[in-house]
């Protein structure tokens, strides 16, 4: 039989491992100026929901830390089987939202460019 404090004191714990393990396993996110926090967390279920905020919301690699974030979570915190990442971007997962689900963002590299008549590199967002 378990009591709700029992239950309060478990999921205390899980927060605590997961904010380690994104210390731990991605401290570049807070070393360029980006920060990723809990958004939900349902132990029953087995999901989280990390919010990256700061630097990461429309940085072009962000979509592949949070594919990292997804894949390397799962694997060694083993209470946690779905990870759900935002950027605070509209919502959008990048290809971590299904890779390549079609309408999340892309990260875009240097000297790409959605114009095939331009060679000045990708235009800016503003």
């Amino acid at each position: 039989m378990s009591t709700q404090s029992e239950d309060g004191d478990a999921e205390d714990e899980l927060r605590e491992r997961i904010s380690n393990f994104l210390r731990r396993n991605f401290p570049q996110i807070q070393m360029h100026g980006g920060s990723a926090a809990i958004q939900d967390l349902d132990r029953e279920e087995g999901s989280v929901t990390i919010m990256l905020g700061g630097a990461c919301s429309g940085c072009g690699i962000s979509p592949m830390t949070i594919q990292a974030i997804k894949s390397r979570m799962t694997k060694e915190i083993t209470e946690i089987s779905t990870v759900h990442a935002e950027t605070g971007m509209g919502g959008n997962e990048g290809m971590a939202g299904g890779a390549g689900g079609g309408s999340g963002m892309s990260p875009s590299f240097p000297g790409e460019s959605s114009s095939s008549d331009s060679d000045e590199g990708p235009e800016a967002p503003f």
